[in-house]
């Protein structure tokens, strides 16, 4: 294998095109082998094999930088840069994340995970190494999904009006981002496109680049050439690239909104190889309630910034939503202002995606939403611990991050039954003063019954009574509540009251003050880090009385990649660890 003698960029320049070639077939197999057996993202890292190596004929890596957006079209950077190993090494595979890494090569300069970031953090690289009289090449790789993030048009602008040096833009257009690409800009790519790079409308030019279009984009010696015709040159251009995602398997280039990111798979017939069994699913439900809702209700709406399958909206539930329906692209911000003048136009807008990308949309949360008070409903996925676990698409600082903005309301519903009630009250068309987050449950679906109402703000519930020790367990940590409630009554000889407190972003202060006629002790349990979080709110409650409080859930830090079971053990989370903690305090 010709891989085998690749160790650095400088090995693969001794290669002639056809052997470059062979290394491309031999890239999509160190890709099969590993995505085969522990999944990720599989579209933009086969349509990308032949421009990554002709990046690294070409240009001078580390000397030359390169800044992938998202990076989720790394892993044959990865290959190149030495570590292939992480591919073809069954053992070795948890040495490479899914993204760029500095920890791991000099090749890579930003851990980064989400979208629209590389051309201002390349812009960055370039103003610095300009400053400091230096001349390599930097390389910015995008997307044609990502060009729709507004952080990515405002460093495009940046670069055509401040900066005059040599800045490579390399736009790989695939003609998809996770799902159908949205946004007017697309039709000028197409335009783009369809003209071989000639349109008389150029929006890269109309920002002040240079610009040059590459058809072929998974052809390795047309990459070569063009490639080496931007090498060194002194201003700012965009090479846009026309490359098939998923390319080198058919059932990838079929269906690319299936395959951007995979489970383990059977390579033979494409089909997930982890069976997370049949049952329910609050992702399901969720489709389901927004297809049935829309149907329903012709004043509902859902706005998503390009995630709609964070809530299993797939092609066929698009369609049924049919008008109901907007894709913002990438642009979390304009989602949720659009849903504010939705909301204040008299509609009921739902805004959908995962929690790791609404921190992008803070300011317009706080601003055009809260400020304004109105009823805009936002529902996230994976907030949970044990969600999403790379370091970059963390969803457990959402509860610090949002409860602490006047006038939203968080929602943790703990139930299915809890979590349909609270969406159906949040979009009646009575509840019209209250911004809502609902916060979609991280654990095994359960059943208990519910309150229909929620307009009374604050308000917790208690779900078993008892004495001694207090436990609030918010959300999908009920569960936990559940069983350290048991465990206490095992070991402690006594009942506990145990309480679903339903609102993160306010304290029922009558059932507080009631606790302290017969507790001593009152636990929180959440899933989100501690500091500034809920747990935190109910002991400054109780800082100047006797009530003894102990808060659990997870330190203000940044995982990576790890086991949830270990990590709740780590945080001193364990029912036994907590129940040794509750003897020690009485």
């Amino acid at each position: 294998m010709i891989l085998d003698k690749i160790n650095s960029p400088k090995d693969l320049k001794n290669c002639s095109v056809s052997e470059l070639e062979t290394v491309a077939g031999e890239i999509r197999e160190g890709l099969f082998n590993r995505l085969t057996k522990i999944g990720g993202h599989f579209g933009p890292n086969f349509g990308f094999v032949e421009a990554t190596i002709a990046l690294h004929y070409v240009f001078d890596s580390p000397n030359d930088k390169f800044v992938f957006d998202v990076s989720h079209q790394s892993y044959a950077h990865k290959m190149l840069t030495g570590r292939k190993a992480g591919y073809f090494d069954d053992s070795r595979f948890s040495e490479d994340s899914g993204y760029t890494n500095p920890d791991e090569s000099e090749h890579d300069f930003f851990n980064i995970g989400h979208t629209s970031t590389s051309i201002a953090l390349a812009l960055g690289l370039a103003k610095g190494r300009d400053i400091l009289g230096k001349k390599e090449n930097i390389v910015a790789i995008i997307g044609d999904g990502s060009l729709s993030g507004g952080e990515a048009l405002e460093a495009l602008s940046v670069a055509g009006s401040e900066l005059n040096s040599n800045f490579i833009v390399v736009v790989n257009d695939n003609e998809q981002a996770i799902a159908e690409n949205h946004g007017g800009i697309y039709k000028n790519l197409k335009a783009l496109r369809d003209s071989n790079g000639k349109a008389e409308n150029n929006m890269f030019r109309a920002w002040g680049l240079d610009y040059i279009y590459e058809e072929k984009g998974n052809d390795i010696s047309s990459l070569i050439a063009v490639f080496e015709k931007v090498r060194d040159s002194n201003r700012p251009v965009v090479v846009h690239i026309h490359t098939q995602k998923g390319k080198g398997y058919e059932l990838a280039e079929k269906d690319k909104e299936s395959w951007h990111w995979c489970m383990p798979f059977d390579r033979a017939t494409g089909k997930p190889t982890v069976n997370f069994g049949s049952g329910e699913s609050y992702f399901g439900m969720t489709s389901q309630y927004i297809v049935e809702k829309a149907k329903k209700d012709k004043d509902f709406v859902v706005v998503t910034p390009a995630m709609p399958m964070s809530v299993g909206l797939g092609p066929k539930e698009r369609s049924e939503l049919g008008g109901q329906y907007i894709d913002t692209g990438i642009a979390e911000e304009a989602a949720v202002a659009i849903a504010s003048g939705i909301a204040r136009s008299g509609a009921k807008p739902l805004v959908v995606t995962n929690m790791t990308f609404l921190q992008r949309a803070y300011d317009q949360i706080s601003q055009d939403v809260c400020i304004n008070k109105t009823p805009v409903t936002m529902l996230m996925n994976y907030s949970s611990f044990d969600g999403l676990t790379d370091v970059t698409h963390l969803g457990i600082f959402g509860l610090a991050a949002f409860t602490n903005i006047p006038n939203l309301v968080v929602l943790c519903p703990s139930s299915a039954e809890e979590y349909i009630s609270m969406l159906d009250w949040s979009l009646d068309s009575k509840q019209k003063e209250n911004p809502v987050l609902i916060l979609i449950p991280g654990n095994a679906v359960s059943h208990r019954p519910a309150d229909k109402d929620y307009s009374v703000l604050n308000r917790y519930k208690i779900e078993k009574q008892g004495e001694k020790v207090a436990i609030l367990a918010l959300g999908d940590f009920f569960q936990k509540g559940e069983e350290v409630a048991s465990a206490i009554k095992e070991k402690c000889g006594f009942t506990p009251t145990l309480i679903n407190p339903r609102f993160a972003t306010g304290l029922d202060e009558e059932l507080l003050h009631g606790l302290e006629k017969n507790h001593q002790l009152v636990l929180t349990l959440e899933d989100g880090i501690l500091e500034g979080g809920f747990g935190q709110k109910i002991a400054s409650f109780y800082g100047p009385n006797k009530m003894l409080v102990k808060n659990y859930g997870l330190k203000k830090q940044f995982y990576d990649r790890y086991n949830p079971d270990e990590l709740l053990r780590e945080c001193g989370m364990s029912t036994e660890q907590i129940v040794k903690d509750i003897k020690s305090l009485l």
